[in-house]
Protein backbone atom coordinates (compact mmCIF):
# COMPACT_ATOMS: atom_id res chain seq x y z
CA UNK A 1 0.00 0.00 0.00
CA UNK A 2 1.87 3.44 -1.25
CA UNK A 3 1.49 6.67 1.08
CA UNK A 4 1.48 10.32 0.02
CA UNK A 5 3.22 12.86 1.87
CA UNK A 6 2.23 16.33 1.07
CA UNK A 7 3.51 19.52 1.79
CA UNK A 8 2.04 23.23 0.78
CA UNK A 9 3.98 26.23 -0.17
CA UNK A 10 0.86 28.70 -0.59
CA UNK A 11 1.39 32.57 -1.48
CA UNK A 12 -1.49 34.51 0.13
CA UNK A 13 -1.55 38.02 -1.66
CA UNK A 14 -2.43 40.71 0.81
CA UNK A 15 -4.98 43.42 -0.20
CA UNK A 16 -3.15 45.89 0.72
CA UNK A 17 -3.78 49.43 -1.65
CA UNK A 18 -0.47 50.16 -2.12
CA UNK A 19 2.81 47.47 -2.83
CA UNK A 20 5.06 46.04 -0.28
CA UNK A 21 8.07 48.17 -0.76
CA UNK A 22 6.69 51.32 -2.32
CA UNK A 23 3.52 54.01 -3.12
CA UNK A 24 2.41 52.08 -6.38
CA UNK A 25 -1.33 50.65 -6.71
CA UNK A 26 -2.05 47.11 -6.16
CA UNK A 27 -5.67 47.51 -8.07
CA UNK A 28 -6.03 44.05 -10.31
CA UNK A 29 -6.53 43.68 -13.81
CA UNK A 30 -5.00 46.93 -14.52
CA UNK A 31 -3.55 47.99 -18.25
CA UNK A 32 -0.33 46.16 -18.25
CA UNK A 33 2.78 48.14 -16.91
CA UNK A 34 1.04 51.16 -15.77
CA UNK A 35 1.37 50.49 -11.84
CA UNK A 36 5.24 50.74 -11.83
CA UNK A 37 7.86 52.83 -10.54
CA UNK A 38 11.44 52.94 -10.05
CA UNK A 39 11.26 50.66 -6.72
CA UNK A 40 9.04 48.03 -8.53
CA UNK A 41 11.35 47.79 -11.65
CA UNK A 42 14.57 47.50 -9.61
CA UNK A 43 16.14 50.65 -11.41
CA UNK A 44 19.40 51.07 -9.74
CA UNK A 45 20.04 53.23 -6.40
CA UNK A 46 15.86 53.24 -5.49
CA UNK A 47 15.24 52.45 -1.53
CA UNK A 48 12.95 49.93 -0.27
CA UNK A 49 10.21 51.64 2.45
CA UNK A 50 8.21 48.74 4.05
CA UNK A 51 4.31 48.87 4.01
CA UNK A 52 3.07 49.11 7.71
CA UNK A 53 -0.44 48.00 6.34
CA UNK A 54 1.50 44.31 4.94
CA UNK A 55 2.73 43.49 8.47
CA UNK A 56 -0.68 44.15 10.52
CA UNK A 57 -2.10 41.95 7.82
CA UNK A 58 0.80 39.36 8.26
CA UNK A 59 0.63 39.43 11.50
CA UNK A 60 -3.31 38.61 11.80
CA UNK A 61 -3.40 36.27 9.23
CA UNK A 62 -0.37 34.78 11.52
CA UNK A 63 -2.38 34.98 14.52
CA UNK A 64 -5.77 32.99 12.87
CA UNK A 65 -3.59 30.09 12.03
CA UNK A 66 -2.38 29.78 15.91
CA UNK A 67 1.63 31.09 15.00
CA UNK A 68 4.00 31.99 17.14
CA UNK A 69 4.76 35.56 16.33
CA UNK A 70 8.68 36.50 15.89
CA UNK A 71 8.97 40.12 17.99
CA UNK A 72 12.09 40.28 15.80
CA UNK A 73 12.37 39.63 12.03
CA UNK A 74 14.53 39.65 9.14
CA UNK A 75 14.30 40.27 5.42
CA UNK A 76 16.78 38.74 3.20
CA UNK A 77 17.79 38.84 -0.84
CA UNK A 78 16.45 35.51 -2.69
CA UNK A 79 18.93 35.46 -6.03
CA UNK A 80 17.72 34.08 -8.98
CA UNK A 81 17.46 35.30 -13.13
CA UNK A 82 13.84 34.65 -14.15
CA UNK A 83 12.50 37.45 -16.76
CA UNK A 84 9.58 38.61 -14.71
CA UNK A 85 12.02 39.43 -11.57
CA UNK A 86 13.25 42.64 -12.75
CA UNK A 87 15.93 43.18 -9.76
CA UNK A 88 17.39 39.57 -10.32
CA UNK A 89 16.29 39.01 -6.83
CA UNK A 90 13.39 38.87 -4.53
CA UNK A 91 13.39 41.05 -0.73
CA UNK A 92 11.77 38.19 1.38
CA UNK A 93 12.01 36.90 4.74
CA UNK A 94 14.18 33.67 5.04
CA UNK A 95 16.31 33.17 8.47
CA UNK A 96 13.81 34.76 11.29
CA UNK A 97 10.12 34.84 9.59
CA UNK A 98 7.49 36.74 10.45
CA UNK A 99 5.56 33.74 12.35
CA UNK A 100 6.45 29.75 12.77
CA UNK A 101 4.60 27.11 14.59
CA UNK A 102 0.65 27.37 13.81
CA UNK A 103 -1.81 24.60 12.58
CA UNK A 104 -5.09 24.45 11.72
CA UNK A 105 -7.70 21.53 11.58
CA UNK A 106 -9.72 20.22 8.51
CA UNK A 107 -12.65 18.13 8.30
CA UNK A 108 -11.65 14.65 6.86
CA UNK A 109 -13.68 10.68 6.12
CA UNK A 110 -12.03 9.98 9.81
CA UNK A 111 -12.58 13.26 11.43
CA UNK A 112 -10.59 16.37 12.44
CA UNK A 113 -7.26 16.62 11.26
CA UNK A 114 -4.43 18.53 12.23
CA UNK A 115 -2.23 20.66 10.01
CA UNK A 116 0.92 22.53 10.63
CA UNK A 117 2.27 24.81 9.82
CA UNK A 118 5.72 25.50 9.62
CA UNK A 119 6.04 29.27 8.82
CA UNK A 120 4.50 32.46 7.53
CA UNK A 121 6.55 35.37 5.75
CA UNK A 122 6.03 38.25 4.55
CA UNK A 123 7.75 38.82 0.65
CA UNK A 124 7.59 40.46 -2.82
CA UNK A 125 5.39 39.46 -5.39
CA UNK A 126 6.88 39.04 -8.82
CA UNK A 127 5.63 40.27 -12.15
CA UNK A 128 3.63 38.18 -14.74
CA UNK A 129 4.71 36.14 -17.70
CA UNK A 130 1.81 35.70 -20.27
CA UNK A 131 2.88 32.87 -22.59
CA UNK A 132 1.64 32.34 -26.02
CA UNK A 133 0.17 28.48 -25.62
CA UNK A 134 1.62 25.96 -23.26
CA UNK A 135 4.36 27.02 -21.14
CA UNK A 136 6.67 24.69 -21.75
CA UNK A 137 6.37 25.12 -25.50
CA UNK A 138 6.14 29.03 -25.87
CA UNK A 139 7.80 30.79 -28.19
CA UNK A 140 7.11 34.45 -27.13
CA UNK A 141 6.71 35.95 -23.68
CA UNK A 142 5.48 39.32 -22.16
CA UNK A 143 5.91 40.33 -18.91
CA UNK A 144 3.24 42.88 -17.01
CA UNK A 145 4.90 44.33 -14.44
CA UNK A 146 2.01 45.78 -12.29
CA UNK A 147 2.25 42.67 -9.70
CA UNK A 148 5.60 43.52 -9.21
CA UNK A 149 6.23 44.30 -5.16
CA UNK A 150 2.79 43.29 -4.37
CA UNK A 151 2.80 41.99 -0.80
CA UNK A 152 2.36 38.03 -0.32
CA UNK A 153 2.32 35.92 2.85
CA UNK A 154 4.01 32.98 2.37
CA UNK A 155 2.50 30.18 4.43
CA UNK A 156 4.81 26.70 4.59
CA UNK A 157 3.05 23.64 5.79
CA UNK A 158 5.05 20.28 7.56
CA UNK A 159 3.89 17.64 5.09
CA UNK A 160 0.84 16.17 6.93
CA UNK A 161 -1.49 16.07 4.00
CA UNK A 162 -2.10 12.56 2.13
CA UNK A 163 -4.57 13.36 -0.54
CA UNK A 164 -5.88 15.44 -3.20
CA UNK A 165 -9.20 15.82 -0.91
CA UNK A 166 -7.16 17.38 2.25
CA UNK A 167 -5.69 19.41 0.19
CA UNK A 168 -8.95 21.19 -0.95
CA UNK A 169 -10.22 21.38 2.55
CA UNK A 170 -7.24 22.92 4.15
CA UNK A 171 -7.29 25.22 0.92
CA UNK A 172 -10.90 25.96 1.39
CA UNK A 173 -10.81 26.76 4.85
CA UNK A 174 -7.43 29.12 4.25
CA UNK A 175 -9.50 31.00 1.77
CA UNK A 176 -12.50 31.64 3.93
CA UNK A 177 -9.81 32.85 7.15
CA UNK A 178 -8.56 35.25 4.61
CA UNK A 179 -11.61 36.52 3.34
CA UNK A 180 -12.87 36.38 6.92
CA UNK A 181 -9.95 38.38 8.23
CA UNK A 182 -10.23 41.23 5.20
CA UNK A 183 -6.42 40.62 4.66
CA UNK A 184 -7.19 38.89 1.17
CA UNK A 185 -9.47 38.72 -1.63
CA UNK A 186 -8.94 34.64 -1.89
CA UNK A 187 -9.84 34.48 -5.78
CA UNK A 188 -7.30 31.70 -7.05
CA UNK A 189 -8.24 32.60 -10.35
CA UNK A 190 -6.85 36.04 -10.14
CA UNK A 191 -3.97 35.19 -8.32
CA UNK A 192 -4.44 36.67 -5.17
CA UNK A 193 -4.23 32.53 -3.74
CA UNK A 194 -1.93 30.75 -5.63
CA UNK A 195 -0.74 27.07 -4.14
CA UNK A 196 2.76 25.20 -5.02
CA UNK A 197 2.38 20.91 -3.64
CA UNK A 198 5.24 19.13 -2.79
CA UNK A 199 4.09 15.46 -3.45
CA UNK A 200 6.47 11.87 -2.58
CA UNK A 201 5.05 9.01 -2.56
CA UNK A 202 6.67 5.66 -0.73
CA UNK A 203 5.28 2.14 0.61
CA UNK A 204 6.74 2.34 4.08
CA UNK A 205 7.54 5.38 6.42
CA UNK A 206 10.74 6.85 5.25
CA UNK A 207 9.88 9.30 2.32
CA UNK A 208 10.01 9.42 -0.88
CA UNK A 209 12.04 12.07 -3.71
CA UNK A 210 9.99 15.22 -3.29
CA UNK A 211 8.40 16.75 -6.50
CA UNK A 212 6.89 20.38 -6.96
CA UNK A 213 3.89 21.21 -8.98
CA UNK A 214 3.58 24.73 -9.76
CA UNK A 215 0.98 27.18 -11.36
CA UNK A 216 -2.04 25.48 -9.89
CA UNK A 217 -5.02 28.27 -10.51
CA UNK A 218 -7.79 26.64 -9.02
CA UNK A 219 -8.88 24.32 -6.24
CA UNK A 220 -10.48 21.64 -8.84
CA UNK A 221 -6.87 22.25 -10.39
CA UNK A 222 -4.87 21.21 -7.66
CA UNK A 223 -6.94 18.25 -6.31
CA UNK A 224 -6.95 17.11 -10.10
CA UNK A 225 -2.87 17.25 -10.20
CA UNK A 226 -2.21 15.83 -6.65
CA UNK A 227 -4.09 12.68 -8.20
CA UNK A 228 -2.26 12.24 -11.48
CA UNK A 229 0.94 13.42 -9.63
CA UNK A 230 0.82 10.46 -7.17
CA UNK A 231 -0.54 7.76 -9.61
CA UNK A 232 2.76 8.82 -12.27
CA UNK A 233 5.22 8.38 -8.90
CA UNK A 234 3.48 5.18 -7.93
CA UNK A 235 3.71 4.10 -11.97
CA UNK A 236 7.52 4.90 -11.48
CA UNK A 237 8.22 2.96 -8.65
CA UNK A 238 6.00 -0.06 -9.52
CA UNK A 239 8.35 -0.30 -12.76
CA UNK A 240 11.64 0.41 -10.85
CA UNK A 241 12.00 3.61 -12.40
CA UNK A 242 14.06 6.66 -10.30
CA UNK A 243 11.58 9.56 -9.21
CA UNK A 244 13.59 12.65 -10.15
CA UNK A 245 13.53 15.72 -7.43
CA UNK A 246 11.96 18.47 -10.17
CA UNK A 247 9.48 21.13 -10.64
CA UNK A 248 6.60 19.94 -13.24
CA UNK A 249 3.31 21.56 -13.97
CA UNK A 250 0.54 21.37 -14.51
CA UNK A 251 -1.32 20.81 -17.93
CA UNK A 252 -5.20 21.71 -17.77
CA UNK A 253 -6.02 19.98 -21.07
CA UNK A 254 -4.06 16.71 -21.05
CA UNK A 255 -4.46 16.62 -16.83
CA UNK A 256 -1.09 15.70 -16.82
CA UNK A 257 2.29 17.36 -14.89
CA UNK A 258 5.09 18.20 -17.33
CA UNK A 259 8.69 18.88 -16.27
CA UNK A 260 9.33 22.66 -16.07
CA UNK A 261 13.05 22.77 -14.30
CA UNK A 262 15.46 20.13 -11.65
CA UNK A 263 13.90 21.56 -8.29
CA UNK A 264 16.82 24.15 -7.02
CA UNK A 265 18.20 23.56 -3.77
CA UNK A 266 18.37 26.50 -1.17
CA UNK A 267 22.03 27.02 -1.87
CA UNK A 268 21.25 27.64 -5.56
CA UNK A 269 19.52 31.04 -4.55
CA UNK A 270 22.32 32.73 -2.49
CA UNK A 271 20.27 33.99 0.23
CA UNK A 272 21.72 37.20 1.93
CA UNK A 273 20.69 39.80 4.76
CA UNK A 274 18.88 42.90 2.17
CA UNK A 275 21.20 45.34 3.54
CA UNK A 276 18.11 48.41 2.62
CA UNK A 277 15.93 47.20 5.01
CA UNK A 278 16.47 47.07 8.87
CA UNK A 279 15.02 44.37 11.16
CA UNK A 280 11.23 44.24 11.90
CA UNK A 281 10.93 44.93 15.54
CA UNK A 282 7.26 44.48 17.00
CA UNK A 283 5.86 45.81 19.85
CA UNK A 284 4.06 43.10 22.38
CA UNK A 285 1.04 45.45 22.65
CA UNK A 286 0.98 46.05 18.77
CA UNK A 287 0.56 42.08 18.35
CA UNK A 288 -1.80 41.67 21.28
CA UNK A 289 -3.62 44.43 19.73
CA UNK A 290 -4.46 42.57 16.55
CA UNK A 291 -5.27 39.38 18.73
CA UNK A 292 -8.01 41.13 20.27
CA UNK A 293 -9.43 42.44 17.11
CA UNK A 294 -9.71 39.37 14.93
CA UNK A 295 -12.94 38.32 14.46
CA UNK A 296 -14.77 34.98 14.86
CA UNK A 297 -13.19 32.93 12.33
CA UNK A 298 -15.17 30.27 9.97
CA UNK A 299 -14.48 27.18 11.45
CA UNK A 300 -15.30 28.33 14.86
CA UNK A 301 -18.43 29.51 13.50
CA UNK A 302 -19.53 26.51 11.97
CA UNK A 303 -19.76 24.84 15.05
CA UNK A 304 -22.00 27.92 16.97
CA UNK A 305 -24.03 27.29 14.08
CA UNK A 306 -24.96 23.56 14.62
CA UNK A 307 -25.04 24.06 18.57
CA UNK A 308 -27.00 27.36 18.38
CA UNK A 309 -29.47 27.32 15.52
CA UNK A 310 -29.63 23.47 15.20
CA UNK A 311 -27.95 23.55 11.56
CA UNK A 312 -27.28 20.33 9.38
CA UNK A 313 -23.23 20.63 9.19
CA UNK A 314 -23.23 20.66 5.42
CA UNK A 315 -25.36 24.05 5.65
CA UNK A 316 -23.52 25.45 8.80
CA UNK A 317 -19.71 25.11 6.75
CA UNK A 318 -21.12 26.42 3.69
CA UNK A 319 -22.44 29.58 5.49
CA UNK A 320 -19.94 30.13 8.05
CA UNK A 321 -16.95 29.42 5.39
CA UNK A 322 -18.81 32.23 3.34
CA UNK A 323 -18.39 36.06 5.03
CA UNK A 324 -21.10 37.61 3.23
CA UNK A 325 -23.64 34.62 3.61
CA UNK A 326 -23.06 34.31 7.23
CA UNK A 327 -23.32 37.87 8.04
CA UNK A 328 -26.72 37.57 5.32
CA UNK A 329 -27.96 34.75 7.63
CA UNK A 330 -27.49 36.21 10.96
CA UNK A 331 -29.10 39.30 10.46
CA UNK A 332 -32.09 37.76 8.58
CA UNK A 333 -32.24 34.82 11.01
CA UNK A 334 -31.92 36.85 14.54
CA UNK A 335 -34.91 39.24 13.00
CA UNK A 336 -37.26 36.23 11.97
CA UNK A 337 -36.33 33.99 14.55
CA UNK A 338 -36.69 30.98 12.29
CA UNK A 339 -32.85 30.01 11.42
CA UNK A 340 -33.63 26.57 10.67
CA UNK A 341 -36.10 27.29 7.64
CA UNK A 342 -33.71 30.26 6.91
CA UNK A 343 -30.76 28.19 6.45
CA UNK A 344 -33.02 25.96 4.17
CA UNK A 345 -34.36 28.59 2.03
CA UNK A 346 -30.74 29.98 1.94
CA UNK A 347 -29.30 26.86 0.78
CA UNK A 348 -31.38 25.81 -1.10
CA UNK A 349 -33.50 28.48 -3.41
CA UNK A 350 -31.30 32.34 -3.09
CA UNK A 351 -28.09 29.79 -3.19
CA UNK A 352 -29.13 28.42 -6.59
CA UNK A 353 -30.64 31.66 -8.08
CA UNK A 354 -27.00 33.00 -7.17
CA UNK A 355 -25.24 30.34 -8.71
CA UNK A 356 -27.76 30.52 -12.08
CA UNK A 357 -26.86 33.89 -12.19
CA UNK A 358 -23.12 34.76 -11.11
CA UNK A 359 -24.09 36.84 -8.38
CA UNK A 360 -23.22 37.42 -4.95
CA UNK A 361 -25.45 37.86 -1.78
CA UNK A 362 -24.92 41.25 -1.61
CA UNK A 363 -26.28 41.56 -4.98
CA UNK A 364 -29.60 40.80 -4.12
CA UNK A 365 -32.51 43.10 -2.53
CA UNK A 366 -34.10 39.89 -0.15
CA UNK A 367 -33.67 40.64 2.79
CA UNK A 368 -34.42 40.53 6.29
CA UNK A 369 -38.13 42.50 5.84
CA UNK A 370 -39.01 40.38 2.94
CA UNK A 371 -37.88 36.96 5.12
CA UNK A 372 -40.45 38.78 7.75
CA UNK A 373 -43.39 39.19 4.84
CA UNK A 374 -42.33 35.57 4.01
CA UNK A 375 -42.78 33.98 7.40
CA UNK A 376 -46.12 36.09 8.01
CA UNK A 377 -47.51 34.27 4.93
CA UNK A 378 -46.84 30.99 5.82
CA UNK A 379 -47.74 31.31 9.72
CA UNK A 380 -51.51 32.67 8.48
CA UNK A 381 -51.56 29.35 6.33
CA UNK A 382 -52.24 31.85 3.05
CA UNK A 383 -49.16 29.99 1.44
CA UNK A 384 -46.96 26.70 2.21
CA UNK A 385 -43.74 26.19 3.02
CA UNK A 386 -43.54 24.59 -0.92
CA UNK A 387 -45.14 27.50 -2.30
CA UNK A 388 -42.81 29.60 -0.28
CA UNK A 389 -40.12 28.35 -1.88
CA UNK A 390 -41.08 29.19 -5.26
CA UNK A 391 -42.32 33.02 -3.67
CA UNK A 392 -38.53 33.40 -2.95
CA UNK A 393 -37.82 32.75 -6.85
CA UNK A 394 -40.20 35.06 -8.04
CA UNK A 395 -39.13 37.94 -5.83
CA UNK A 396 -35.19 37.30 -6.87
CA UNK A 397 -36.31 36.95 -10.61
CA UNK A 398 -38.39 40.18 -10.55
CA UNK A 399 -37.41 42.34 -8.02
CA UNK A 400 -40.65 42.02 -6.14
CA UNK A 401 -42.06 41.21 -2.05
CA UNK A 402 -43.18 38.39 -1.62
CA UNK A 403 -46.82 39.61 -0.71
CA UNK A 404 -46.68 40.97 -4.05
CA UNK A 405 -45.79 38.10 -5.54
CA UNK A 406 -48.92 36.26 -3.75
CA UNK A 407 -51.68 38.82 -4.78
CA UNK A 408 -50.02 38.76 -8.45
CA UNK A 409 -50.05 34.98 -9.27
CA UNK A 410 -53.01 34.04 -7.41
CA UNK A 411 -50.94 31.39 -5.49
CA UNK A 412 -52.61 31.58 -1.93
CA UNK A 413 -53.14 28.24 -0.50
CA UNK A 414 -55.67 26.56 -0.41
CA UNK A 415 -57.33 26.31 3.14
CA UNK A 416 -60.88 25.46 2.61
CA UNK A 417 -62.35 22.01 3.77
CA UNK A 418 -65.37 22.42 1.09
CA UNK A 419 -62.53 22.24 -1.84
CA UNK A 420 -60.52 20.25 -0.56
CA UNK A 421 -62.72 17.54 0.44
CA UNK A 422 -64.04 17.71 -3.27
CA UNK A 423 -60.35 17.30 -4.63
CA UNK A 424 -59.77 14.35 -2.62
CA UNK A 425 -62.69 12.57 -3.74
CA UNK A 426 -61.77 13.45 -7.34
CA UNK A 427 -57.98 11.79 -6.16
CA UNK A 428 -59.39 8.91 -4.36
CA UNK A 429 -62.07 8.31 -7.34
CA UNK A 430 -59.10 8.46 -10.46
CA UNK A 431 -56.78 6.10 -8.26
CA UNK A 432 -59.12 3.36 -7.15
CA UNK A 433 -56.41 0.74 -7.70
CA UNK A 434 -53.98 2.81 -5.40
CA UNK A 435 -57.06 3.04 -2.72
CA UNK A 436 -57.61 -0.46 -2.80
CA UNK A 437 -53.66 -1.22 -2.07
CA UNK A 438 -53.77 1.22 0.77
CA UNK A 439 -57.25 -0.51 1.64
CA UNK A 440 -55.31 -4.04 2.15
CA UNK A 441 -52.53 -2.46 4.91
CA UNK A 442 -50.05 -1.14 2.04
CA UNK A 443 -49.78 2.31 3.93
CA UNK A 444 -47.29 3.66 1.68
CA UNK A 445 -49.39 4.77 -1.08
CA UNK A 446 -50.85 7.30 1.10
CA UNK A 447 -48.02 9.70 0.19
CA UNK A 448 -48.95 8.72 -3.51
CA UNK A 449 -52.30 10.24 -2.96
CA UNK A 450 -51.64 13.05 -0.99
CA UNK A 451 -49.14 13.59 -4.18
CA UNK A 452 -51.59 13.71 -6.41
CA UNK A 453 -53.82 16.11 -4.25
CA UNK A 454 -50.89 18.42 -4.27
CA UNK A 455 -50.67 18.36 -7.93
CA UNK A 456 -54.45 18.54 -8.60
CA UNK A 457 -54.26 21.88 -6.62
CA UNK A 458 -50.50 22.94 -8.03
CA UNK A 459 -49.20 22.44 -4.54
CA UNK A 460 -51.66 25.16 -3.29
CA UNK A 461 -53.17 22.64 -0.93
CA UNK A 462 -52.82 23.14 3.04
CA UNK A 463 -50.34 19.97 3.96
CA UNK A 464 -52.03 19.95 7.01
CA UNK A 465 -55.76 20.33 5.80
CA UNK A 466 -54.94 17.34 3.10
CA UNK A 467 -53.72 15.04 4.82
CA UNK A 468 -56.44 15.69 7.53
CA UNK A 469 -59.47 15.08 4.86
CA UNK A 470 -57.24 12.35 2.80
CA UNK A 471 -57.70 10.14 6.23
CA UNK A 472 -60.94 10.81 6.97
CA UNK A 473 -62.21 10.04 3.81
CA UNK A 474 -60.25 6.96 3.42
CA UNK A 475 -61.70 5.73 7.12
CA UNK A 476 -64.99 6.50 5.38
CA UNK A 477 -64.40 3.64 2.80
CA UNK A 478 -62.65 1.53 5.12
CA UNK A 479 -65.72 1.66 7.48
CA UNK A 480 -68.19 1.02 4.05
CA UNK A 481 -66.11 -2.42 3.87
CA UNK A 482 -66.64 -3.33 6.80
CA UNK A 483 -70.53 -3.32 6.95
Amino acid sequence: MYKATIGLEIHVQLSTKTKLFCGCSTEFAREPNTQVCPVCLGLPGVLPVLNEKAIEYGVKLALAMRMEINEFSTFYRKNYFYPDLPKGYQITQYGIPLAKNGSLEINTKEGLKKVRIQKGHLEEDSGKSIHLGDITESEFSFIDFNRSGVPLMEIVTEPDLESGDEVYEFLVLLRSIVRTLGVSSGDMEKGALRCDVNISVSKDKTRGTKVEVKNLNSFRTVKRAIEYEIERQIGLIEKGERIIQETRHFDEKEGTTKPMRVKEELNDYRYFPEPDLPPLILDKNYIEGIKHSLPELPNEKEKRFISQYGMPEDYARSIAYSPKMSEYFENVAKFVNHPREVANFLMVNIAGFLNEKDLEITDIKFGKEHFKELFELIESSKISVNIAKSVIEDCLRENKSPMQVVQEKGITQISDTGSLRKIVSEVLRDNSLQVEQYLNGKEKVFAFLIGQVMKKTQGKANPETANKLLLEEISKLKNERQR
